[in-house]
C-alpha cells in the first residue's frame, strides 16, 4: 500500500481507493456514508440463518454449511429468515447473516472487525466470520471471499433489516501498535487523558506520572457521576422488555428498557453475574488525528467480567474544537460466574493505540454525523428520555 508509513491502519482515502478498485465490493454498491475515518460499515444481507450453535469454519467454506437441501436435518441451521422487509431476531438465539460486502484484499492487507457503538450498547454480541478461518473478527491478509456476521442479541429482542450496519471493518498493514515509550511521549506532547471535571471550563490533562501504560493505556471507572444528573452512575438492562427496532433512533423511552443505577454513599457498585451494565470511564480520552485506538475486550487480571463489546475509536475522537478536550468512554459490562464489587477510580480497562497509515480526510465528530462525539454516560441512539 502507498502512504507515508509502512505500518498502520488504512484511512478513508485508502478505503475509498479499495472500494473503487472493487477490493471492497457489494451489491448494492458501497456508499460514501459507510466510510468512516478509519473503517467501513458492513451491511446486513437479504437473509439470516437461525443456528443451533455458534461455529468456526476452519475446514470448510461457510456456504457449504448453509446450503443444505433439508434445513430441518442440518447439524447447524434450524431455519432461514427473510430480512428484506425486516425481521425479528430473538434474545438469546444465534443467527448468521451473509453481509452485502465481500472483499479481495491485497496480499499485505488484513482486516479486523468490531461491533458499532450502538450495537454494543444494546448488548448485541456480533462476530465477523470468513471462510476457512479459525478465528472471529479477523480477516487474513489477501483473503478473497464473502463476509458473514454472527449475531446474538443478549438483553433485547431486536428487529433488523437488509442494509443495516451492525459492525465495522478496519484494514491494516504491518505492525501498527504504538509502543509504551511512544504512548508516554504522545501524552506529553498531545495529551491523551483528561480529568472529567464538570466545574472546569478548560480541560485538565493528567500529569505524566499519573498516566499508567503497559502495552496500552489504562483507564478507570467512574462511580461518582458527572454531567447533568450526577446521581446516576450507570444503567442496567431490564430482563423483560419490548422489541428494539434498530432502524429507529430517539424512539424508545429509556426507562422501559433500562434501570438507572444511582451513586452509592461509598461510591461502589456490586455487579451481578450475567447482568448487562452501561458505565463510563473516570477519565476523558483523546485520539489524535494520526492514530486510532481500541479497547482491550477482556483482561483476566481485572476479574471475571467483559468490559466492552464495541471498542474502536476513530482518529479525532475526543479532540473537539473548544477548550474542553477528551470524551468519556462508555463501557458495556457483563460480569461472569460470581458477583463482583467495583469502586470509583478502580482500574477497569485498557486502550491500545495504533498508528494510521496516513491522515484521514475527515476526523470523528459532529461534521460527519458521529453519534457519540460529545458523550458522557450515554445509552444507544435508539432511546430518549
Amino acid at each position: 500500500m502507498g502512504g507515508t508509513r509502512k505500518h498502520g491502519i488504512l484511512s478513508d482515502t485508502h478505503l475509498k481507493t479499495l472500494i473503487r478498485d472493487r477490493a471492497i465490493d457489494a451489491d448494492p454498491a458501497v456508499t460514501d456514508g459507510q466510510v468512516q475515518p478509519a473503517s467501513v460499515d458492513l451491511r446486513l444481507g437479504t437473509k439470516a440463518y437461525r443456528l443451533i450453535s455458534s461455529f468456526l469454519p476452519e475446514r470448510s467454506e461457510i456456504s457449504e454449511r448453509l446450503n443444505v437441501l433439508d434445513l430441518y436435518q442440518s447439524e447447524l441451521v434450524m431455519y432461514e429468515i427473510d430480512l428484506t422487509q425486516g425481521a425479528i431476531l430473538e434474545k438469546g438465539h444465534v443467527y448468521l447473516v451473509p453481509l452485502l460486502e465481500r472483499v479481495a484484499l491485497p496480499p499485505d492487507v488484513r482486516g479486523k472487525a468490531n461491533p458499532k457503538s450502538s450495537t454494543g450498547r444494546l448488548d448485541i454480541f456480533t462476530r465477523l466470520i470468513t471462510d476457512l478461518n479459525a478465528g472471529f473478527d479477523e480477516i487474513p491478509a489477501g483473503y478473497q471471499g464473502p463476509l458473514y456476521l454472527e449475531i446474538v442479541p443478549r438483553s433485547f429482542t431486536i428487529r433488523v433489516q437488509t442494509g443495516l450496519a451492525l459492525n465495522q471493518l478496519r484494514l491494516l498493514t504491518g505492525r501498527p501498535a504504538v509502543s509504551d515509550s511512544r504512548l508516554r511521549a504522545l501524552h506529553r506532547s498531545a495529551k491523551l487523558l483528561y480529568h472529567n471535571d464538570d466545574d472546569q471550563a478548560d480541560s485538565r490533562p493528567l500529569a505524566a506520572p499519573d498516566v499508567r501504560v503497559d502495552h496500552g493505556l489504562f483507564l478507570r471507572i467512574d462511580l461518582r457521576g458527572s454531567g447533568m444528573d450526577r446521581e446516576i452512575v450507570g444503567y442496567r438492562a431490564k430482563k423483560n422488555s419490548h422489541v428494539v427496532d434498530l432502524s429507529r433512533t430517539g424512539h424508545y423511552s429509556a426507562l422501559d428498557f433500562w434501570e438507572p443505577i444511582y451513586r452509592q454513599s461509598n461510591n461502589t457498585l456490586l455487579l451481578e453475574p450475567e447482568e448487562f451494565y452501561i458505565l463510563a470511564s473516570h477519565e476523558r480520552i483523546k485520539v489524535p488525528a494520526g492514530y486510532a485506538a481500541e479497547m482491550v475486550a477482556y483482561e483476566a487480571a481485572f476479574g471475571e467480567l467483559r468490559t466492552h463489546y464495541a471498542g474502536f475509536f476513530d482518529p479525532g475522537f475526543g479532540a473537539g474544537d473548544g477548550p474542553r478536550k477528551g470524551t468519556q468512554v462508555v463501557l458495556e459490562v457483563r460480569p461472569h460466574d460470581v458477583p463482583f464489587l467495583i469502586h470509583d477510580g478502580q482500574t477497569f480497562f485498557k486502550v491500545v493505540y495504533e498508528h494510521m497509515l496516513d491522515l484521514p480526510e475527515r476526523l470523528y465528530g459532529a461534521s460527519i454525523g458521529s453519534s457519540y462525539h460529545q458523550q458522557g454516560l450515554t445509552l444507544s441512539k435508539h432511546f430518549k428520555w
